[in-house]
């Protein structure tokens, strides 16, 4: 059948012709033409749908408020951004010719609407601050992006311009000039740490810190770039990523890497989880570390503390030594007052016949009194046979009796069973690492040697802690010297 046929229209062979096996040129040309022009037709309108589709979807998904006006300055385009600051929305906005009497005041709308289309035939952006009229008849002000849109042939076929509140730009700028003075400028700290606990961002000065170049540190392990104090940093990591910031700093001692060798240093820290703003639910992106080193303040800090503790121990041993009858008693009062916070056994060698004067041989020292190696207690009196203690040659008690100074001593990092033998081969408790032998002296005579003795779970004796003992030594002294001439009375 024709297409004529098809159509519902008579040929002019009538009714009764027999149709043709097939059909004619002209019938093919006709069907052809009426089948592409349908599908082309419904092709272009499909795609023109979606394309408009995209363009609107995208346009009211922007974060900014974007109008669009064509070469003669009708609104084309407003979308869902700019209908929230200034509430009108795209079907009142779009079709008007400029600002004037809506957007802007009347009396500002010629100098606004000449510097936005001054955009068409200007090179680039163009940013300008402007005051909009909002549909409610307040006025904000905003600040504008414009460019010209050209046509096909190169020529400006209109302007979009992109806005936003002035108060929000600037907001924005601010927080993008703080990163960037955070990661160039800070005097402090500043690393971004992923979810996987690797460092994404290192400013200088934590590169400095960590001795180790800013590029280096990405993405490396923490235990790689600090030697102790790994452990509680990721502790503190993990907990802000689950649970968010802390309510205030905290400080971290850690240990870090120089070709000097590891340095013990005490960063005050703060921790901010950082998350997308572009997600609809938080979605962790990292933790952001802000530290300062305050390892010298701290110890200043610490040193204080100490020095008001011992004070406040050498008074109480002072006024409680006062009250004994015994002078032998008194002294072993000074040296359990000693003990707290500095020594884990203390002993007291006397030398044998009673004193020792300059100039004198080598000192044979008599033990008497020592502190409970097995157990915390109280110091006790020993030595009354006179026995002198089987100190061999060197040993550091002998040679702070006859130096008549005080001597340190330690196991440094020998292995435990060494140490154990270092100690027992100085007639010291076996769990004893650092030892500090003090004189006793008293009336220009040397009386014996006190000796302070710590274990592997301390630090080694330091100059400060040898002045300490010396204050404690010339207090026992005086009691084992008034002990001395009581004896010699009766």
């Amino acid at each position: 059948m024709s297409a004529s046929r098809r159509s519902g229209t008579t040929d002019e062979l009538g009714p009764d012709e027999p149709e043709r096996a097939g059909p004619t040129d002209e019938d093919t040309e006709d069907i052809e033409g009426t089948v592409n022009t349908e599908d082309t037709e419904s092709t272009e309108g499909s795609m023109d749908a979606g394309g408009s589709d995209l363009l609107a979807a995208l346009l009211d998904g922007m974060d900014a408020a974007l109008c669009a006006f064509d070469a003669d300055g009708v609104v084309t385009h407003w979308n869902r951004e700019a209908e929230r600051i200034l509430g009108w929305n795209a079907g009142e906005a779009v079709g008007r010719r400029g600002f004037a009497g809506w957007a802007v005041r009347t009396a500002d709308a010629e100098e606004v609407e000449g510097r936005l289309m001054a955009a068409m035939h200007a090179a680039g952006r163009q940013v300008h601050e402007f005051a909009l009229v909002t549909k409610d008849g307040g006025r904000i002000l905003v600040r504008t992006q414009s460019a010209a849109v050209r046509g096909p042939d190169g020529k400006p076929a209109g302007l979009y311009c992109a806005f936003s509140e002035v108060h929000a730009q600037i907001d924005l700028e601010r927080s993008i000039a703080l990163s960037e003075a955070l990661f160039e400028d800070a005097s402090w700290g500043v690393v971004l740490v992923d979810a996987d606990l690797r460092p994404a961002v290192v400013n200088a000065h934590a590169a400095r810190a960590l001795g180790i170049g800013r590029t280096a540190v990405l993405g490396r392990p923490l235990g790689e770039l600090l030697a102790q104090g790994v452990e509680e940093l990721e502790s503190a990591l993990t907990h802000v990523l689950a649970e968010g910031a802390p309510p205030a700093p905290a400080e971290i001692w850690v240990s870090v890497r120089t070709p000097e060798g590891e340095k013990r240093r005490c960063w005050r820290s703060g921790f901010l989880r950082l998350a997308s703003p572009l997600a609809e639910e938080p979605v962790p992106l990292g933790v952001g570390w802000l530290f300062q080193d305050i390892t010298e303040s701290k110890q200043t800090e610490q040193e204080a503390a100490q020095l008001r503790f011992r004070v406040n121990q050498l008074h109480r041993a002072a006024r409680a030594a006062a009250e004994c009858e015994d002078p032998g008693e008194g002294a072993t009062v000074h040296l359990d007052f000693a003990l707290a916070g500095f020594a884990d056994h203390a002993l007291i060698d006397r030398v044998a016949g009673g004193s020792l004067s300059d100039g004198d041989g080598p000192a044979r020292l008599v033990r008497a009194a020592a502190t409970p190696s097995g157990q915390p207690g109280p110091s006790h009196l020993t030595g009354h046979a006179g026995i002198p203690v089987r100190y061999g040659p060197g040993h550091p008690a002998l040679q702070c009796a006859e130096r008549a100074g005080s001597v340190r001593a330690s196991a440094g990092t020998a292995p435990p069973e060494a140490a154990r033998q270092w100690a027992t081969g100085r007639q010291w408790p076996p769990d004893t690492v650092h030892s500090l032998c003090t004189v006793l002296r008293s009336r220009g005579r040397t009386l014996g040697v006190v000796t302070f003795l710590r274990g592997a779970n301390r630090t080694p004796f330091e100059r400060a802690d040898a002045v300490y003992a010396e204050d404690i030594a010339v207090r026992i002294a005086a009691a084992l010297d008034l002990e001395a001439l009581e004896r010699s009375a009766e």
